[in-house]
């Protein structure tokens, strides 16, 4: 079995999985992403986002192939080029951190070690270019009386489990019952040992795929 990685392009972008090629409400704001989907142009907003920020800030991502069929991927930025950020009550992402936007293992190939693959990969990237830190939103624990959700926010599809997250090493920095937001400083996740790997698996693997509407995430 053929493992290999590559870099998010605009030729490797449309290797991303359905729907998420076409899903771009973490690259806009959610009034502006609403309207792109209602005009049908979600797909080039997608590819708009990609081609922007890789000429202005560099890679952004990072594809999983096994036997050549795409089987994964993580996707990360700085939170200036990421609209959405700025709607959690966690807000913002620290100075120093990259946000980790979404990240997926598609269910035929979780136990793989490709989970690990890519977040490693993805840690490789940024701390070659400097950076500290990459950050999440986590998903809490439901949806708490006097606990609101963000406008159309899919729960359970692409913001990934806070407690999975803990389970591999981010730590909280800002709690909130449903929102909190994590850290993971890079040299943790270079020098991860393989018994991470099965919790790794479980995190990514558990993301599913979104319904393609104007609330999802990607």
């Amino acid at each position: 079995m053929g493992r290999r990685l590559a870099p998010l392009t605009l030729d490797t972008l449309p290797d991303l999985p359905s729907p998420c090629r076409k899903c771009i409400v973490w690259e806009l704001d959610p009034v502006a992403a609403r309207r792109a989907a209602e005009a049908g142009d979600t797909a080039f907003e997608k590819e708009a986002w990609v081609s922007a920020t890789l000429l202005e800030w560099g890679s952004c991502g990072r594809l999983a192939y096994v036997d050549e069929q795409p089987a994964g991927f993580v996707l990360y930025a700085p939170p200036a080029f990421v609209p959405r950020s700025l709607s959690f009550p966690t807000s913002p992402v620290s100075a120093d951190a990259v946000l980790l936007m979404t990240a997926r293992v598609l269910p035929e190939y979780t136990g793989g070690g490709l989970a690990r693959m890519l977040i490693q990969a993805a840690a490789k990237d940024l701390t070659r270019r400097g950076v500290k830190a990459v950050e999440a939103f986590g998903l809490g624990t439901g949806n708490a009386a006097g606990v609101a959700e963000l406008p159309g926010e899919p729960s359970g599809t692409c913001l990934v489990p806070a407690d999975l997250l803990l389970a591999v090493g981010f730590k909280t920095v800002r709690h909130h019952r449903r929102y909190p937001r994590l850290r993971l400083e890079l040299k943790t996740a270079l020098s991860w040992r393989e018994d991470v790997e099965q919790a790794l698996e479980r995190i990514l693997g558990s993301v599913r795929a979104p319904a393609l509407t104007s609330t999802q995430h990607s």
